[in-house]
Order: structure tokens, then sequence, then C-alpha cells
């Protein structure tokens, strides 16, 4: 049976790696990007098994338009991938409101918008899958991207419940966290605070665009990454949370190491604060 994909944020990076692949295996995809002439390229190689559409997740209309035309071409959608997103890097001190507004309308609120827009459909088939592309900074938290990683944090937290809600009914949930990927997330599509604070150079200074030199250099492969996500979808017992990366693998395995030795050492205080613990 043929899965119909809807990816949003296909224009580049993982989520056209992930179009191109799901659709050279014969698949259908609704590949979506803010402009759909930056994907037709895609549509018209597979002009069978793809469709083409604007997307700008932050607009309810064309939110729905996009479900509805996926459900008119293809029946409805399989599998939705919350892709589109962009970095943020700002002290927090340094961020301007208005940007910080804009980071999560896209990032959190945009993947919340796409799910709602698709779970009727799912429910009334009993099936689905659902990926939301998180970051490790969701955990990690580097310095200079607590806005990023709050939006991040966000999605994953309301990943896991909505995990629980839908498991019921036969959909699947997963929250993604790549590491660093060969992708324009660094270059292209990372924004940052015009307010610079010199209280912060030797911090979030060192995350600056201008200062950041990973660009071109990431270790992760996204076509590689593709084809984890296509194997984790088919496998039909995807997990709540998906590491893509040896550094991720790495990095957050560190992460919980050390989160596990504070909460031993903090572990007498914590557990004292019971009415019935120690006095």
């Amino acid at each position: 049976m043929t899965t119909t994909w809807l990816i949003t944020g296909c224009s580049s990076g993982l989520g056209r790696a992930l179009a191109a692949a799901v659709l050279a295996r014969g698949d259908h995809a609704v590949v979506t990007a803010r402009d759909a002439a930056t994907v037709e390229d895609l549509a018209d190689a597979h002009p069978a098994t793809a469709l083409a559409v604007s997307l700008d997740v932050t607009d309810a209309e064309q939110v729905t338009a996009a479900v509805r035309q996926a459900q008119e071409r293809f029946g409805g959608v399989d599998v939705l991938v919350n892709n589109a997103g962009y970095g943020y890097r700002a002290a927090v001190e340094e961020g301007d409101d208005a940007d910080v507004q804009r980071l999560f309308a896209t990032n959190f609120f945009g993947a919340v918008a796409m799910i709602k827009a698709v779970l009727p459909g799912m429910r009334a088939r009993r099936g689905g899958t659902i990926l939301n592309i998180s970051s490790i900074g969701a955990r990690l938290c580097p310095p200079g991207s607590g806005y990023y990683s709050a939006t991040k944090a966000a999605l994953e937290g309301m990943s896991g419940s909505l995990r629980k809600e839908l498991a019921p009914l036969g959909i699947t949930v997963t929250a993604v966290e790549p590491g660093a990927f060969r992708t324009d997330f660094a270059g292209r599509s990372l924004t940052q605070s015009a307010t610079v604070i010199d209280d912060y150079a030797e911090t979030a200074g060192k995350r600056r665009k201008e200062h950041d030199t990973v660009h071109g250099t990431q270790p992760g492969d996204p076509a590689k990454a593709a084809q984890a996500l296509i194997t984790a979808v088919d496998s039909g017992r995807a997990p709540e949370l998906l590491l893509l990366g040896s550094d991720a693998v790495t990095v957050i395995g560190r992460t919980l190491d050390d989160q596990r030795a504070e909460l031993q050492t903090w572990r007498d205080l914590s557990a004292g604060t019971d009415h019935t613990g120690p006095r």
C-alpha cells in the first residue's frame, strides 16, 4: 500500500532530502515550501506521485488548504513531518520580542496547526504517523540558543503528551532530535538578534553568525537522515524520541549522564520536601 507523506519545509536540507527519498521509492508526497516554485522540480520529476504546495505554517488558511489538497489528490495524509522551522541566536536578554514571537509562531505553533489539521483524517482511519523535527538543542540548551531551544523543548513536551493521547487510536508520534547536519540551518535559515550586549561576548556572543565556522562542515548527511526516518516509520514502532547523528548520540548520552549525577547529588534535599520526609 502506498504511503502519503506531507512534509513541511522542503525547499532545502532535511525536508528536501526526505521528500526526494520517499518519492524515489514510489510513495506519494505533498512537498511544501513557502514558495512552491522552490519544490516544483520534485513534483515535475514525479508527476504522478508528488504535489507541490505553497505553505507558510503560520498561515491558517494555507495550512487548511494544504491538507485539503492532500486529501483530494491522494485520499489523506499517512505521515506528517513537521520540519519547517529556523534558528535564532541571541542571549536571552538580547532577544527581540517580535523576533521571538515569530520564532514560536513557526517552530511551535505552526507544527501544532499542522497536527490539528491532519488529525481528523488520521483518527477516522485509525492510523498515521507524526514526526516532529526537534533539535538536540532542546536538551543541550547552548548559550545563545535559549529561545530556539525553548521552541523545540515546547515541541517535545507537546509531542510526548500527544503520543499518549493518540496511541490508543493507532497513531504514532515521534520527536526527532538531529545533531549537526550539512544543511542551510547554520546559513540561510539562521537568524539572530540585532541587539548585541558586550557582557555576553564569551558565551552567547561566540555563537553569533559572524563567528560561526561550522557551516558546510557538519558531520550529518541529510540523505542518510531521510532514510533513517523512513526506516523508523516503516518499523511501525517508531520511538518516542529518535536521535539522528553520531554527535547527537554522544552529546545527549553525556547530557543524560550529567543529569543523573546531579539528581543523585541533590537527591536527599529533593526527596526531603514531602510531608512525610525527614525533618
